[in-house]
């Protein structure tokens, strides 16, 4: 197995770079830019513009990867709906080029997608619930399923996934446990929504669960999230209550007031039925999950 990693500066592709190195598992990691993960070897390291066609053939056909997980993403929700030709180009477009190349060398192709498919009404949604999506990033996921389905010719699969969360170099933007955790220990006044629902996803834990189903042969889509769905004021209340916080100067806001530029499904959280059985799929609690991101 050769495995090509798009949006490996990211925090699920660097866990993707630690998960490999762990398993002696041979890895090709790129991103847009400049390497910035130091556990992740120069001398493996590609730069790759995912929307630049000519480059993405170019480094595929050269590499020659026997999988690709394409992590890389516009996932900023509210700057997708802005700006949705931008959204369309990182989403659809480049995982089109991606396709294509994987194609072209007979690689398996494995694209991240996102519990936002769905429109929320239902919750615990498993594999083959119906999609509906409410913005625009959410309906690029749909339609960058689509192109996998329908484009690629040499084994596939799906992983959709839900917040994901952890510590790693460098990273661009922060993930909601530590936004909360250092809000907290501050005693900032909070004000979190209560009526959005999400099963929160550690980063490790997501990372093993793209690649079991590599290991596993395994094709098709695969729902890999935290085992838990609680509402993000609860999320926010655990946190506190793990580390021995106050929380009393948190209170409870509905999302209709945030006035967000797109709209949120309020449910979701999955059913994880498949994963388990299928790739042995084992995720972590949350509170597990802080004590060894957080250790004493």
């Amino acid at each position: 197995m050769k495995v090509l990693i798009t949006g490996s500066n990211g925090l699920l592709g660097q866990k993707l770079v630690d998960y490999c190195t762990t398993k002696k598992i041979d890895f090709v990691p790129t991103s847009k830019g400049e390497n910035r993960n130091s556990k992740c070897p120069d001398d493996r390291y590609q730069v790759m513009d995912i929307t630049n066609r000519d480059e993405v053939l170019k480094v595929i056909s050269d590499v020659k990867p026997t999988h690709v997980i394409h992590t890389a993403a516009m996932t900023n929700v509210d700057q997708c709906e802005l700006n949705p030709e931008q959204c369309e180009l990182i989403n659809v477009t480049a995982t089109k080029y991606l396709v294509e190349a994987c194609n072209q060398i007979n690689a398996h192709f494995q694209l991240l997608s996102t519990d936002f498919v769905f429109d929320g009404e239902k919750g615990n949604y498993s594999e083959d619930d119906e999609m509906n999506p409410l913005s625009a990033y959410a309906k690029s996921k749909v339609d960058a399923e689509a192109v996998v389905a329908n484009e690629s010719i040499t084994g596939n699969s799906v992983v959709r996934t839900i917040i994901v969360y952890g510590n790693a170099e460098a990273l661009t933007k922060s993930n909601i446990i530590a936004w909360a955790k250092s809000a907290l220990e501050k005693g900032d006044p909070l004000t979190i929504v209560d009526d959005q629902f999400r099963a929160p996803t550690w980063a490790e834990d997501l990372a093993a669960g793209c690649m079991q189903v590599f290991e596993n042969n395994q094709t098709g889509t695969f729902h890999v999230s935290g085992p838990e769905t609680m509402s993000i004021f609860d999320l926010v209340i655990r946190i506190g209550s793990h580390f021995g916080l106050k929380t009393d100067q948190v209170s409870k806001i509905s999302s209709s007031t945030l006035n967000q530029a797109a709209k949120r499904p309020p449910k979701t959280g999955f059913d994880l039925s498949k994963a388990y059985q299928q790739i042995g799929y084992k995720p972590h609690t949350l509170e597990e999950t802080l004590s060894i991101l957080y250790p004493n």
